[in-house]
């Protein structure tokens, strides 16, 4: 389970890291991630799950298994980021540890990268 201080709970911030931020798809969730180097607050991160996905018990479930996955990820994630995991329409049948651990890594190496070009 992620910390009161490390989940994502405004709009405002949702809507930046997904408009803004780093855009990774797989089969069954879309991450993004928007870094702020100028901040020293710990990352954040929330879940979209559209009713798409099933009924509230079938959501409810995926979320708990999204923010597992994502607490095992978290100690990589940069100082200031705001990480957004979105299930898709069949995420619910995913094993979700693979995928969001491959969404993850690759949005921080891709992250990395750009801050080496600046």
């Amino acid at each position: 389970m992620l910390a009161k201080t490390a989940r994502l709970t405004e709009s405002g911030d949702f809507a930046r890291a997904t408009k803004s931020g780093l855009r990774f798809s797989s089969t069954n969730f879309v991450g993004y991630l928007l870094t702020n180097t100028s901040s020293n607050d710990p990352a954040r991160a929330g879940l979209i799950i559209s009713k798409s996905v099933g009924n509230a018990v079938t959501r409810n479930r995926l979320a708990r298994k999204i923010r597992h996955c994502i607490g095992n990820q978290y100690p990589t994630l940069p100082k200031g980021g705001l990480l957004v995991i979105r299930g898709l329409r069949n995420s619910a049948k995913a094993d979700c540890a693979v995928e969001i651990a491959k969404i993850v890594n690759y949005l921080i190496k891709r992250s990395d990268e750009r801050l080496e070009k600046k």
